[in-house]
């Protein structure tokens, strides 16, 4: 943003809940979350999101999204390092293909790093067989991938643009500086009820849908960013619900003690989302600037805001609690070598802290490019 050089606060928040009926059945979460930075207040920012597929074949998917949000988030903060000081977007633009090509390879050795350390277990088949049957345990032997199938969410914004970088069902929405919410990435018109692409499918890599939008002026820097796994929009009885949430947030965010309010309640709403809505593992990143959304008085106000942010959280209009569950995911990152970052929110309502750091060891062949993964 050539008009405006000066050093910009942006924050993060973000949070991943099992499911309600992953609870039930003694299932971990799927769901992963993940963002990278450089500093604590500066650009860029990489925030990641994944949802592991819910299908009993797919039985390491907490796994899978735990390596795509690590590779995505080091491949991508890799990549901007390189150009530093010299972006153009059309160039970014022009790397797609390589990008996430390069993140399918990467993911595809983190899992036959995983399956040499950890090969199946006869146990994991037995199980897989109790869930499915024989023919299942026969597509896993064939296709070792699709154990660790997930989906993959990616943003990384810079001073001057934006990169938004998605495989597979999940959101992103972006809230403009006049309150407009908008999903900055057009649909997959393939991703029907539980139908998704997936890291595990054969051609992956031709499945991304990837935009570079650039930021000319201050004023087209977006105010706030969300991205969620499809567990809490299919907590919502329609889209406009999930859209007001996110406005919702931002109203609450604007508040005083706004940062504090939302980070420290973001499980608790996530929790009621699930129980009361998908059932499905929930997870919520989000990437706001502070300056930005004090100033703004152009975002509407909702019902919900007028509530003490604390005790209201953005409820959904909730669907039947006995809803079909559907795929959900988790996320993590890297650094120099393979350290993962996972976002922690902590609770403590007299300090701000977005997030704990912890090392993590790290750790081809599918059917067809669209698997329903939720039985």
């Amino acid at each position: 943003m050539a008009e405006n050089k000066n050093p910009i606060e942006w924050r993060v928040i973000g949070e991943t809940v099992p499911g309600a009926s992953h609870l039930r059945a003694a299932i971990p979460n799927q769901d992963n979350i993940l963002f990278v930075r450089e500093s604590s207040r500066s650009l860029p920012i990489i925030l990641c999101v994944a949802d592991g597929h819910g299908s009993p074949k797919c039985f390491r998917s907490d796994r899978g999204s735990r390596y795509v949000v690590k590779k995505s988030a080091y491949l991508l903060s890799e990549f901007l390092d390189e150009r530093r000081g010299r972006f153009d977007t059309a160039e970014i633009e022009s790397q797609k293909d390589y990008l996430s090509a390069e993140l399918v390879r990467r993911w595809r050795e983190a899992v036959e790093a995983d399956l040499k350390k950890e090969p199946f277990t006869e146990k994991e088949f037995e199980n897989l067989e109790k869930k499915s049957d024989a023919k299942a345990r026969k597509l896993v032997e064939d296709n070792p991938l699709l154990a660790y199938g997930t989906t993959s969410l990616t943003v990384a914004l810079e001073e001057d643009f934006v990169v938004y970088w998605q495989l597979g069902d999940g959101d992103m929405l972006n809230i403009s500086e006049t309150g407009e919410v908008t999903k900055p990435l057009s649909e997959d018109p393939r991703l029907l009820a539980n139908e998704t692409t997936s890291m595990c499918l054969p051609k992956a890599e031709k499945d991304f849908r990837f935009l570079v939008r650039k930021i000319l002026a201050a004023a087209e820097s977006p105010q706030m960013i969300l991205l969620s796994t499809d567990g809490y929009l299919n907590s919502f009885s329609s889209e406009a619900g999930f859209f007001q949430a996110g406005t919702d947030i931002l109203n609450m965010l604007a508040a005083e003690n706004g940062f504090n309010d939302v980070s420290d309640n973001l499980k608790a709403w996530l929790e009621e989302a699930t129980r009361m809505g998908s059932g499905d593992d929930c997870t919520v990143g989000i990437i706001y600037r502070p300056q930005l959304v004090g100033k703004s008085e152009k975002t509407e106000q909702s019902e919900t805001e007028k509530a003490p942010p604390a005790e209201m959280p953005p409820a959904p209009n909730a669907t039947p609690a006995n809803a079909a569950p559907t795929d959900s995911q988790s996320v993590t990152p890297e650094n120099e070598k393979d350290v993962t970052v996972t976002i922690t929110i902590k609770k403590d309502k007299n300090k701000i802290s977005e997030s704990s750091f912890a090392a993590l060891a790290e750790t081809d062949s599918a059917s067809s490019n669209l698997k329903n993964f939720s039985d």
